[in-house]
């Protein structure tokens, strides 16, 4: 399936930080989970929670401990775990990645301009998606869905359903929240 009709057809991410988080994740209606923890031990036994729900896993590889910037880490992701992508801040990651015939996500920080022009012109030739932080700023996500032509998740800060719905109001694809209240909407 295409990541942009996948992201459109699931446009609640359920984002977990730890096992608890993971299981309501796992109980959840979200269909996808970002997963942003765990160390070289835990993540094939996470990939397979999430693979036998029938749910589908990308993990920000950035915040795994134990992993280092190199392709072997994603060569690993890819032989050895049931993770369908990953996200991460580094191009090199992202690039990467896509040799492994995995979903790339490139995470994204906006805070001014330069960063705005940064992403429009350098970091977004070799992702299947973006994903911009934080989410409640619906002016970038404009700016940022007319430029790129990508998908974009929007995540970070998003508590509510008004803030589900102004992000994709204003171009995101998808939301990306730890708030399980929101992963049923």
């Amino acid at each position: 399936m295409d990541i942009k009709d996948l992201l459109e057809e699931n446009p609640i991410i359920a984002a977990v930080k730890n096992e608890e988080q993971l299981n309501s994740a796992l109980e959840s209606s979200a269909k996808i989970i970002f997963v942003l923890f765990g160390d070289i031990t835990s993540i094939a036994s996470i990939s397979e929670k999430i693979e036998e729900s029938d749910k589908i896993g990308i993990i920000h590889i950035d915040l795994v401990e134990g992993f280092a910037n190199k392709e072997i880490v994603i060569k690993y992701l890819k032989e050895k775990t049931k993770f369908h992508g990953i996200i991460s801040t580094k191009p090199q990651i992202v690039k990467a990645a896509k040799k492994y015939n995995l979903l790339a996500i490139q995470r994204v920080f906006i805070f001014d301009t330069l960063s705005l022009n940064n992403v429009k012109n350098h970091m977004i030739t070799e992702c299947d998606a973006l994903e911009v932080l934080p989410g409640v700023i619906p002016k970038v996500l404009g700016i940022i869905s007319r430029e790129t032509k990508k998908p974009l998740v929007s995540g970070g800060l998003i508590e509510s359903k008004n803030e589900v719905i102004q992000a994709l109001n204003s171009g995101a694809t998808c939301v990306s929240t730890t708030k399980k209240e929101i992963w049923d909407m």
